[in-house]
């Protein structure tokens, strides 16, 4: 069958994915389209090619190289942000499955969700907006929206990605509504295609941002062991993690590290995901919901955690931001890769001919360090390193 876009121009044939789609899931054929009419896949649904896009984006390969928690030159066998893209994806495809809702949507949402990040992780988006109140900051979310509607430059047509509404809305409030004033990009995104910005996102959107949190504590307790940033002893005092220690050294004594971390992390996340799909399915069954648009319009998020582990999970967050993110190891990097940002953006504000050719033509015509935001928010972390080098003629260690 034939969709049309808000424009009213037909997008062609829209090819449903093979498996059940429950009525509240987001179904291709009832998709909203995309902001540029554009012929639909014969062999694809739309979810799926927005997927590819992303996957084939110059923005998604660069996370190979950004920093999850570690930064790069701690080792290559710590997470990046590209990794822990691609755990949050198999983890929401796989709950979407279960629960009968869009597997490729589920998927192309959690592999979009980090696109927007700096080099440095957290601690490089907390500098950019510092220097860039002026101009009204900079927030990951948005400059994901930014870069997958105007940045990526792959089609003759158009600029960005030009993603189907249901990935944009996702990407945008995977982790609940926005209210109050957007950032810039957003907020003017929104003036010429409404998300729905107040209003809860679809199931598959709500699944990615729990995927995002299974993965993200999960594997940064994998990381923190083989970092030495804290012990299995540490970790048995741990909120809801503790207990699976326990668990796992009762039942195989002393493991190499290598497989007690395989064991800790399996049944932890079982544990998660079970918690996920149990609560999630009552919600369903509650609702009753006949339509995706029925499940936004429920005015609460309906894939949860049950109100038994979630304060548990807090907890357990809580842990790992005292015993890792603030470790000194970790933190005293993070402080001299903020000055990379700092000064980097600071430089070429006050020197736009020291950004490469295109980027300067572009600041010469756009509001003063807009464009530097935009040049630096898209570094990895050696490039932003190599940058530093060449523009001050120093080598920084972090």
């Amino acid at each position: 069958m034939a969709e049309t876009n808000p424009s009213g121009r037909l997008l062609g044939p829209i090819v449903s994915p093979p498996g059940p789609h429950a009525p509240y899931a987001s179904s291709p054929a009832a998709s909203r389209g995309r902001f540029y009419p554009e012929t639909e896949s014969a062999t694809r649904s739309c979810y799926s090619r927005d997927r590819d896009r992303i996957i084939h984006s110059s923005a998604f390969r660069r996370l190979k190289h950004k920093t999850q928690v570690f930064v790069q030159h701690e080792g290559d066998y710590y997470r990046t942000r590209l990794t822990h893209s691609l755990e949050v994806a198999q983890l929401a495809r796989s709950l979407a499955r279960t629960l009968e809702a869009d597997e490729d949507l589920a998927e192309t949402v959690a592999l979009a969700h980090d696109l927007g990040h700096t080099p440095f992780g957290h601690a490089g988006e907390e500098a950019l907006d510092a220097v860039t109140r002026d101009i009204g900051g900079f927030d990951h979310n948005a400059h994901a929206l930014r870069l997958v509607t105007k940045l990526e430059h792959r089609y003759a047509d158009f600029d960005g990605l030009n993603l189907t509404w249901e990935t944009l809305e996702g990407l945008v409030k995977h982790n609940g509504p926005l209210t109050g004033a957007q950032p810039g990009p957003i907020a003017s995104f929104d003036k010429r295609w409404p998300l729905e910005l107040e209003s809860w996102p679809g199931l598959e959107a709500q699944l990615a941002a729990l995927a995002d949190d299974i993965a993200y504590v999960s594997h940064d307790i994998d990381d923190g062991l083989r970092a030495g940033i804290f012990t299995i002893a540490d970790l048995t005092e741990a909120p809801l993690a503790g207990d699976h220690v326990k668990g796992v050294l009762a039942r195989h004594g002393d493991l190499e590290l290598s497989r007690f971390i395989g064991e800790l992390i399996r049944t932890l996340m079982s544990e998660l995901m079970e918690d996920v799909l149990a609560t999630t399915r009552a919600n369903l069954a509650a609702g009753g919901f006949a339509s995706a648009a029925a499940l936004r319009g429920a005015g609460r998020p309906m894939a949860a955690f049950s109100p038994a582990l979630f304060p548990r999970l807090k907890a357990l967050k809580a842990f790992q931001m005292q015993n890792m993110y603030r470790h000194p190891r970790i933190a005293n990097s993070m402080t001299r890769a903020q000055a990379v940002v700092t000064d980097l953006y600071e430089a070429f504000v006050a020197d736009p001919g020291l950004l490469p050719p295109d980027w300067t033509a572009a600041a010469r015509e756009a509001v003063p360090g807009t464009v530097a935001r935009d040049y630096i928010a898209g570094m990895t972390d050696r490039f932003a390193l190599t940058e530093y080098q060449r523009v001050f003629h120093t080598e920084i260690q972090l």
